[in-house]
């Protein structure tokens, strides 16, 4: 297995943070630093995939691959996605120690609703690409009510700072709420389209992404997916 596939997979990075971390100089295979044409040798064992070769990250050992795991997460408002150990309210105090778990994408701290927790970095990898186009579902309530133009412009794509967004699903859900399915993944994308025509955002959530929705799970807890919820969730980014 190429190196930078198998560093994604044990979770420790992304592909392409593995590609940049080999391009830096900073992977070794044993005493020798790792180029980006290198193979890896694993085998499969009860608890997922044992490399033959000793790995090392910044001089840390990268640890095997875990047998594959896939969570579904309710963030509350309040919540930091980033998995810094020194945050008290970040998603990593939140996780179980085994298997480790790392959130497909982020939510930020002021958003709420479906995060996917997983140690599959080839999902993590299509799901968070732009170049796939994954949709993703949000419930949003903004400060005030809104007419019918207000959906359509938001529909057609909104132009802000130097980006204009791409087309979108809208429909009205109340005077003041509404419900958006994007394609796109730009920082604070609903927060900067709904303020570029003059409106705040007081209450956002996310219900779904792809097949997979967030149902009644309470806030704050997490389940493993079904295998009805897995075998959906990866036919639809196959």
């Amino acid at each position: 297995m190429r190196l930078a596939k198998y560093l994604a997979l044990t979770g420790c990075c992304s592909r392409r943070a593995a590609t940049r971390f080999i391009r830096d100089g900073l992977v070794r295979i044993g005493e020798r630093q790792a180029n980006h044409v290198d193979t890896v040798t694993i085998i499969d064992t009860a608890d997922g995939q044992q490399c033959l070769e000793l790995i090392y990250v910044n001089d840390e050992l990268v640890a095997n691959v875990e047998a594959k795991a896939y969570w579904l997460f309710n963030k509350a408002v309040g919540t930091d996605s980033r998995l810094l150990p020194d945050l008290p309210n970040s998603l990593l105090h939140l996780l179980p120690t085994s298997p480790r778990l790392y959130p497909v994408g982020r939510l930020d701290k002021d958003s709420r609703g479906l995060l996917i927790l997983t140690n599959d970095g080839e999902l993590t990898h299509k799901l968070m690409h732009p170049d796939f186009g994954h949709a993703k579902t949000y419930h949003v309530q903004v400060d005030r009510a809104f007419d019918d133009a207000f959906l359509s412009s938001m529909a057609a794509g909104v132009s802000y700072k130097d980006v204009v967004t791409l087309p979108c699903v809208m429909s009205r859900l109340g005077s003041d709420k509404y419900q958006i399915t994007l394609t796109q993944g730009l920082n604070r994308q609903i927060r900067r389209m709904s303020q570029a025509l003059g409106f705040k955002v007081i209450d956002l959530k996310r219900v779904s992404i792809q097949s997979l929705q967030l149902g009644d799970l309470p806030e704050g807890e997490m389940r493993p997916l079904s295998s009805d919820e897995l075998k959906k969730l990866l036919a639809s980014v196959a």
